[in-house]
């Protein structure tokens, strides 16, 4: 997005509301990753750790979500 046309306290305002946004998705998005990998993964509450089982599927929902996530933003890069 071009900002430059617009006046400097403008264009400060712009940024911020854009960098929220930003902070927004993130915040989104690992609550998404921790909520579906928790359901998916945790099977337990007999201890406070994960059990190997649980800690290799979480570390696989975590991988398997965070490609998906890339190949989503090289897509959307492809058609910027």
């Amino acid at each position: 997005m071009d900002l430059s046309r617009l006046p400097q306290h403008e264009q400060a305002q712009m940024q911020a509301l854009l960098e929220q946004g930003q902070a927004r998705s993130s915040i989104r998005m690992y609550n998404t990753v921790v909520e579906r990998c928790f359901t998916d993964c945790i099977t337990t509450f007999h201890s406070s750790a994960l059990s190997p089982t649980e800690t290799a599927c979480v570390k696989q929902c975590v991988n398997a979500f965070l490609k998906h996530s890339d190949r989503v933003s090289q897509k959307f890069m492809e058609f910027s």
